[in-house]
């Protein structure tokens, strides 16, 4: 059941209210923990990829290597992840909460250990090559962080629900270097509200963990893109293409939660990651971008350097692969995965758009494609634009297409499932418990 609203104890209003003193420090020294956290994940994370896949990137090293380096990585995988789980299940007490659950049924409580033992699994398995996204280990590290901070400052539960998303958002930002992307994601996506007095603690927190990330991690965009000219073909695609991500988005937050509601238990923990990440290995034989979060063949539909048959065919393998891995007990994230699906299906579309209206670079229509998938799939269509200009670095040149394939696909895809992929473990009821609990009011 989801825990009430704490309607005394909010949010400090100014630097004078009660309490204040206290929940500002909780924010600062959050952000400093989930920017130090994120750079030694991430780069524990690039070591372990490193090391299976020697190489400038994992598609190339992938694409190069022999058949039975793809079987054996991803079997050592598949055992590592079974062991990792027993393990955390026999020394920690208590399951596993998603960061989303946390904060809407236990005011943002999480199982310290367990979480922390969760997201460096999840680091060396997606190094290895598991189809999931790496921004689960920081989000994991910065809500944890932000909990403990949360008991030591004796915060009130709305205090601590906004503290662990602002810490989930912040480390997400140091993974990626995008501030305020990162700050909009933990309000509209994992808190359900967008209000000044959340805004600001939020802001602080990503910009703190941001800069704190840069010491040891690249102040670069995460994807390099050209200028690509923005055409009134350009603006009919997103109205045609917008509703037809929205449906595609559905479709893949209800296989994720048939996965999560799949996970194996008991002695299948250990047989279940194994089988499913050796078929991985065997499949990316002959596909290598099947293998980790979906960065590399993003980054190569957003520059249309991807035949469309190959498109086609990751379109239907690079969300199976994901479905797969989640559903056999493999922690990760599910935010590039999704932002890869979005590139894969405006790839599509942008070729065969180009049969009645060519002339515009097919890489701008994946671009697109990703921003409105991300958007229909997380529910949270102001943090998607945003995170898609930072990851991109552009913003002007496509705002206008990017505006309209983002709100269609999430207009569609609110209207059919009120789920997203983070909330998709949730019933119904739940779902409605959960939107009651994010009131405004409470700004």
């Amino acid at each position: 059941m989801t825990l009430p609203l704490d309607k005394g104890n909010g949010i400090p209003a100014t630097l004078l209210s009660p309490g204040a003193a206290g929940f500002w420090a909780a924010v600062i020294l959050t952000g400093v923990g989930a920017g130090i956290a994120a750079a030694v994940l991430t780069r524990l994370l690039q070591l372990m990829q490193h090391f299976m896949w020697p190489g400038p990137d994992l598609l190339d090293a992938a694409a190069h290597a022999g058949a039975w380096r793809h079987v054996w990585v991803l079997l050592g995988a598949g055992v590592l992840t079974g062991i990792g789980q027993i393990v955390l299940g026999r020394l920690t007490s208590g399951n596993s909460i998603d960061i989303t659950e946390a904060i809407s049924r236990h005011a943002g409580r999480l199982p310290a250990l367990r979480t922390l033992g969760s997201a460096l699994l999840s680091v060396l398995v997606v190094g290895m090559g598991a189809s999931l996204g790496r921004e689960g280990a920081p989000k994991q590290a910065g809500a944890v962080i932000a909990n403990a901070l949360s008991d030591r400052a004796h915060l009130s539960d709305e205090q601590r629900r906004l503290l662990v998303a602002c810490g989930a958002g912040a480390g997400m930002s140091a993974a990626y270097g995008v501030p305020l992307g990162g700050a909009l994601f933990a309000l509209e996506v994992l808190r359900g509200v967008l209000a000044l007095r959340l805004i600001l603690p939020a802001l602080l927190a990503s910009a703190i963990a941001t800069a704190v990330s840069w010491i040891a991690l690249p102040n670069a965009p995460t994807y390099l893109i050209p200028a690509y000219p923005l055409s009134w073909s350009v603006v009919c695609w997103a109205l045609v293409a917008g509703p037809i991500a929205g449906l595609v988005s559905v479709g893949y937050v209800q296989l994720v939660a048939w996965a999560d509601s799949s996970k194996p238990t008991g002695w299948r923990r250990l047989v279940a990651p194994t089988i499913a990440l050796g078929l991985l290995g065997v499949v990316s034989i002959e596909f290598p971008q099947l293998l980790g979060n979906g960065k590399d063949i993003t980054q190569l539909a957003f520059t249309d350097q991807v035949t469309p048959m190959l498109l086609l065919i990751l379109l239907l393998l690079k969300p199976l692969a994901t479905v797969l891995c989640l559903g056999s007990g493999v922690p990760g994230g599910l935010f590039t995965p999704s932002l890869a699906l979005g590139a894969l299906l405006g790839g599509v579309l942008g070729h065969a758009w180009s049969w009645v209206w060519p002339g515009v670079p097919p890489g701008l229509f994946a671009v697109l494609g990703a921003a409105a998938v991300l958007a229909a799939t997380t529910h949270g269509p102001i943090s998607s634009l945003v995170l898609v200009m930072e990851l991109t670095a552009r913003d002007r040149s496509f705002i206008l297409p990017l505006l309209v394939a983002v709100v269609t696909a999430t207009v569609v895809a609110r209207t059919i499932e009120r789920r997203s992929i983070y909330d998709a473990r949730f019933s119904d009821q739940e779902v409605a418990n959960l939107q009651r609990a994010r009131n405004p009011s409470t700004a």
